[in-house]
């Protein structure tokens, strides 16, 4: 495996921040701040003064993220304060850039394409979930680089560090209360257009859903391998056949069974989802009556499996 030089690897972090935050400014800026569907957290509270005002959204989530930014630093570190800094920044900057709301390059609003003003007449429930999916990815590519766009980000990160809790799981629950009250000014200030603000903060309960789950995938890995266990009374067949054809490991773990009340080993290893298929049906050719159980993997460290990033 090729070891990359810690500076280098450093500087490969923070393009990857910064590729995470425009894509998740892609998200808010061009699918969601005109559909009027809040995303939570100081996003959705930006919106939701650039809805009364008329003031940019990238500007106000930058002015509102300063409080929270100060606490982010106290909290978990000065490093961790430059990753916030960049990703709260370049999220604020992508946003009115893609938006045209900066200063000479108004040209570009990327909002007023055909296919996103189609997408809002024709095919709303597409538009929220192309702009859930963007926000989503995003944000988890900032996480897995050690990195946050403020915001209720922070709140996230934090819970993560102290109690363990998924950030996406974390941004669920402080962005639930901000949808709410930016549903609350949408209807107060009659802003829904020609869908009702409680139909709003339904589709934007779902965008936090989306996203959320998003966001943890991303942390965590798309599943890439399985765990089988396999109880059998021809362990040895099976064993060697494993070692043999698919070329992987085994472990036999000693058990007693309580319906027959005797000693017995489980047969314990893991394989790719593309060995899975040819492993349960050699299992099935050696022994049909065995006991089998299939686990999703996030991760293994080991010979034979490749490393997440």
């Amino acid at each position: 495996m090729i070891k990359l030089n810690p500076k280098l690897n450093v500087v490969l972090e923070y393009i990857a921040i910064a590729f995470g935050a425009a894509i998740m400014a892609l998200g808010i800026g061009v699918f969601l701040v005109d559909a009027k569907v809040v995303p939570g957290g100081v996003s959705g509270l930006s919106m939701s003064v650039h809805y009364l005002t008329g003031l940019p959204v990238g500007l106000m989530i930058w002015v509102l993220n300063i409080p929270l930014y100060i606490w982010g630093v106290k909290e978990l570190g000065k490093e961790f304060g430059i990753r916030t800094f960049v990703g709260f920044t370049l999220n604020s900057f992508f946003i009115d850039f893609f938006r045209g709301d900066i200063p000479g390059l108004s040209f570009i609003r990327l909002q007023d394409t055909p296919t996103i003003k189609n997408l809002q007449q024709n095919d709303f429930m597409f538009l929220i979930l192309i702009g859930a999916a963007l926000l989503g990815l995003g944000l988890g590519i900032v996480f897995k680089f050690k990195g946050t766009t403020a915001g209720s980000d922070i709140v996230a990160a934090i819970m993560q560090k102290r109690f363990g809790v998924k950030p996406g799981m974390a941004i669920m629950i402080t962005d639930f209360f901000v949808i709410l009250l930016a549903g609350f000014i949408i209807d107060f200030k009659d802003l829904a257009g020609d869908r009702s603000a409680v139909t709003l903060t339904f589709y934007a309960l779902f965008l936090l859903v989306i996203s959320g789950r998003l966001v943890d995938v991303i942390m965590d890995g798309f599943d890439y391998a399985r765990s089988v266990n396999i109880i059998s009374d021809k362990n040895e067949e099976i064993a060697n056949a494993i070692m043999d054809d698919l070329s992987r490991g085994a472990t036999a773990i000693k058990a007693r069974g309580l319906y027959r009340n005797i000693d017995r080993e489980i047969l314990t290893t893991v394989v790719t989802l593309k060995e899975l298929s040819k492993l349960l049906n050699i299992i099935k050719k050696v022994d049909p009556k065995a006991f089998v159980t299939v686990s999703n993997v996030h991760e293994v460290m080991g010979e034979g499996f490749r490393k997440r990033i």
